[in-house]
This record gives structure tokens, C-alpha cells and sequence, in this order.
């Protein structure tokens, strides 16, 4: 009897556990949904033709008084609007370069900047650094538009307007990922530097050959999560740039309506494709890189 008590009860323990992360599973599932919805949204309505989208949305056009109706696979999908998108339209790829070329200026600016910045905040501490780096993080609280104005003033001061450096060269001096890339630095351990000293190793060669390798995931971290925000920025092209050739991929939306939501639906789509593929392969990193900002900094 007791061996069978022990049994139903190990039953009943086991049910329990298997509840339990049933119910961990359905509350996780709903903000997933949350995120995945919108996708979903762009990947059905990009491949709508302009009849079937009008029919689903056109009341919000027309004023009409139906409800919007969708469907997450459309009856007679159609890559018309890809075809416009990638054939038709040579200013799409314009405004993509603009977007690459400005992402891969300002990464690199800050490779050379913000990284060296950081380790020596995290290496060689001095007098005041700890007071110098409190101001970074302080800087780098605060959003766009409490600096846009003398941003705005400076870069007219300086004739850049209405150019690619006036978004560059204030991207390229970030307090961010000087933020992001210290927490890597400081988890090395003196210990080791010390020992690279005694065994003749100059500091350059010790950034080098330690420093870098060791720190790698707050590097990584800052530079897969400044992609996202420098391939998505909009404010400080609309506030910089006059000339809409000068614009990024994020500023590029048809006047929409009925007969052309798809195709803005399949601009959104090729946008969205460069910032997950970077997501994907720097998603290990991005969480490194975040642990170490968050414990060592």
C-alpha cells in the first residue's frame, strides 16, 4: 500500500511540474504572439495585390464604416509588389545604400573611438575617471532632441548640413558604446594584464592581443545593438537632411493608400531583413554583452 501511495503521489507530483510549465509556456506565448503579430501582418500583406488589400482595409481610405477585416494568408498571393520593389524602383536602392553607408561609417568611427575610450576607463583608473564616466552614462541618457537644437547649430557652424557627416560625426562620438564596452574590459582580470607587463608585453600589444579577445562580447554587444538603432534612425535624418536622396532606407514610405499598402507592406519587409540577420548572428554576443554591462560596470 504504501509503495502504491508513493507511486500515486510521484503521478500526481509529476502532473503538477508538467501544469506548471504548460502554464509558463501560455504566458509566454501571448507577448510572443505580441511580437511575432506585426510580422506576420507585413509578410501576408506584402504579398496582397492592390484588389485584395482594398478589400481588407479600403474602408480606412474611403471613411466607410466597416470593420477592417485581414487575413494571414491571402487568397491569390502575389510577388507584384516585390517585382515593383526590386525592378522597377532604382530609389529604393539608393536610399538602401545610404542606410549601409551610414551604419558602416558610424560602427567604424566608433571602433576607433569609443573602444579604445572604454578600456582605458577600465584599465588604467585615475584620478576623477570614475566621476568622468558617471558623465557618460549621464550623456548617454539623454534622448535626441534635448541635443538636437545645438547639434543643429554646431553642424551649421561647421557647413555640414544636408550631408551624410551630420549624421555620422555625432553618432561617431556615442557615450553608448564606450557604456557597453567597458563592462567587457573591466571583467578581465588585472592578474592577467599584470602578468603580460612582467613579461615585456607594451600596452598597445596587450589592447591587442588581451584586451580585444577577452573583451569581444560588450564589443560585439555595442555593435549589433548600434546597427539596429543607426539602420532605424529617423529623427536625426528628418532633422539634418534636406535633399531626399540623402535619406536612409528608414525614411522611405510611398504616400500610402489602398492600391499601394502593399508595396509599402514589401518595403517594410526588405528593410526588416538586414537588422535580423545581424540579430541572429550577434544574438549570443547581445547577451554577453548586456550580463557584463549590467555586473561590471
Amino acid at each position: 500500500m504504501r509503495a502504491d501511495s508513493n507511486k500515486v503521489m510521484g503521478f500526481v507530483g509529476l502532473i503538477g511540474k508538467q501544469l506548471q510549465k504548460g502554464g509558463a509556456a501560455l504566458l509566454l506565448l501571448l507577448p510572443a504572439m505580441l511580437v511575432i503579430g506585426p510580422i506576420l501582418l507585413l509578410l501576408s500583406g506584402s504579398l496582397m495585390d492592390r484588389w485584395e488589400m482594398g478589400k481588407y482595409i479600403g474602408t480606412v481610405f474611403t471613411e466607410g464604416r466597416e470593420f477592417i477585416r485581414w487575413k494571414l494568408m491571402p487568397d491569390y498571393p502575389s510577388f507584384a509588389n516585390y517585382k515593383k520593389l526590386l525592378f522597377e524602383t532604382p530609389q529604393f536602392f539608393i536610399l538602401f545604400w545610404n542606410s549601409m553607408k551610414l551604419a558602416a561609417c558610424i560602427l567604424l568611427g566608433q571602433l576607433l573611438l569609443a573602444v579604445p575610450s572604454a578600456w582605458g576607463f577600465a584599465v588604467y583608473p585615475v584620478k576623477g575617471s570614475s566621476l568622468l564616466f558617471a558623465l557618460y552614462v549621464v550623456l548617454m541618457l539623454m534622448p535626441f532632441q534635448v541635443t538636437m537644437l545645438s547639434s543643429y547649430l554646431v553642424l551649421s557652424q561647421l557647413s555640414l548640413l544636408n550631408s551624410h557627416q551630420a549624421i555620422i560625426l555625432p553618432a561617431v562620438f556615442s557615450t553608448f558604446p564606450v557604456f557597453v564596452s567597458y563592462g567587457g574590459f573591466k571583467g578581465i582580470p588585472p592578474q592577467m594584464l599584470e602578468a603580460a607587463r612582467i613579461d615585456g608585453a607594451g600596452e598597445f600589444t596587450i589592447f591587442v592581443r588581451l584586451g580585444l579577445p577577452l573583451g569581444k562580447s560588450g564589443l560585439l554587444s555595442a555593435m549589433v545593438l548600434g546597427f539596429l538603432e543607426y539602420w532605424n534612425m529617423m529623427e536625426q535624418p528628418m532633422a539634418f537632411l534636406e535633399e531626399k536622396v540623402l535619406w536612409p532606407l528608414s525614411l522611405y514610405l510611398p504616400e500610402i493608400t489602398w492600391g499601394s499598402a502593399g508595396y509599402a507592406f514589401c518595403a517594410s519587409v526588405i528593410t526588416l531583413i538586414p537588422a535580423v540577420f545581424v540579430f541572429v548572428l550577434g544574438q549570443d554576443y547581445l547577451e554577453q554583452g548586456i550580463i557584463y554591462s549590467g555586473l561590471k560596470a
